[in-house]
């Protein structure tokens, strides 16, 4: 899976960046630095943590510990960038953990090495919003499009991808050219833009729209935790993004 997942990406991202001239095209790769090669490897092994903590322990576990992100970003931004998180954004990030937490409960006995690798996979991501709020000049679909190739490239000595059926690399198809070709340049747009625990408040949002999905392709009804937990997460979300929209809307001037 990661194997497919990661060329079958880079390749169609490689696509978007070739016909795309506003994406920046290949001669921004030159541009990188090492600063650019660093959150390479750093965005590959991030990849590989995930899928690999899915296997190797509960996903409740993975979720639960995914849904700390906004924590670790917070952190991260206000060490390294002096930005502080606002107080609605710190209150919403424990409210969408708690969401998760009823969502998919403690998800019985993980192991270990599934949760550091959750916890690693969390903290990369972490420092993906930082790096692309600090710095929105960086090449960074090239830089993810290299990322996904070495994480497909890794991945190959340690699985079977030629034993996969016809249907199951188109399936893998969609997923690689999905998340690369869709979701990561949307993400890498608005993390410019928003504070790190912003942007990561709004990707635990991941958590309830999961669910939601499967149900709409697969008629799998969730669970009422679920549903409970679901709408604790988007209402602690949509209300900080309400307050937030508010707080930059300039008031009237007052008659005097």
């Amino acid at each position: 899976m990661l194997a497919w997942r990661g060329v079958l990406g880079a390749l169609g991202l490689a696509l978007a960046l070739s016909v795309i001239p506003q994406l920046g095209g290949w001669r921004t790769l030159r541009n990188l630095g090492w600063l650019g090669w660093l959150f390479v490897l750093q965005s590959a092994a991030g990849m590989i943590f995930f899928l690999t903590a899915l296997r190797a322990t509960t996903v409740a576990h993975v979720a639960v510990i995914y849904a700390t992100v906004p924590f670790i970003a917070a952190a991260l931004g206000w060490l390294l960038l002096r930005e502080k998180p606002s107080v609605s954004a710190a209150a919403a990030s424990l409210i969408a953990l708690a969401g998760v937490a009823v969502m998919v409960g403690w998800g019985g006995v993980g192991t270990l090495r599934g949760d550091l690798l959750a916890l690693g996979m969390t903290f990369t991501m972490a420092v993906a919003m930082v790096v692309a709020r600090h710095y929105p000049d960086l090449p960074f679909l090239p830089a993810s499009c290299m990322s996904a190739l070495l994480s497909g490239l890794i991945a190959v000595p340690f699985g079977r991808p030629m034993s996969v059926s016809g249907h199951d690399v188109l399936v893998l198809t969609l997923f690689g050219l999905t998340i690369f070709g869709v979701g990561l340049p949307l993400f890498t747009l608005g993390a410019r833009r928003l504070p790190p625990i912003d942007t990561a408040l709004i990707g635990s949002l991941d958590a309830p729209l999961a669910p939601l999905w499967v149900w709409l392709a697969f008629r799998e009804t969730p669970s009422a935790s679920t549903l409970i937990g679901g709408a604790i997460v988007f209402a602690a979300v949509g209300i900080h993004l309400i307050l937030g929209a508010a707080a930059v809307i300039p008031r009237p001037a007052v008659a005097e």
